[in-house]
């Protein structure tokens, strides 16, 4: 069993919430290739130093009632996101980027205006051969208790 888009469980293909939708009256806000040095890992080499990690964040906003008018206080800000982001990573050693992902979904999905976050955080010097391993996760806002 899993999630729909609206965040209801279901059974069988899944169609993935679209991130920007003028019928549903959403956008798309995101942060490509933040690149942070961070604590992380669960090996003994990894321990007591930083390496280097990728993040990517796609979050679906509801437009709301709200006009922007041109102020930043009425749109979520790409700005607090990263921010938040180098927060979280500099609370010290995690072990796992699932970890590290579930946290940034998180305090992104804080925000009522998020409906949905979409995290992938990518090791760039885990493994030799490869340019980049990791996780992404999807998450989505908690349906309201009836």
């Amino acid at each position: 069993m899993s999630k729909s888009a609206t965040g209801t469980a279901s059974t069988g293909n899944v169609t993935p919430l679209r991130i920007a939708d003028a019928a549903r009256l959403t956008r798309h806000v995101f942060v490509r290739d933040l690149r942070l040095d961070a604590h992380i890992g669960v090996y003994r080499h990894e321990e007591g130093r930083t390496q280097p990690i990728l993040i990517n964040v796609d979050l679906t906003v509801t437009e709301g009632d709200v006009e922007i008018g041109d102020n930043i206080d009425n749109v979520v800000c790409y700005r607090s996101v990263v921010t938040n982001i180098k927060a979280l990573v500099d609370e010290g050693h995690v072990r796992l980027v699932e970890t590290l992902a579930e946290r940034i979904a998180s305090d992104c999905l804080e925000d009522p205006r998020v409906l949905a976050a979409r995290v992938r955080v990518e090791k760039l010097e885990a493994i030799e051969e490869a340019h980049s391993v990791g996780i992404e996760i999807e998450r989505l806002r908690p349906l309201p208790a009836s």
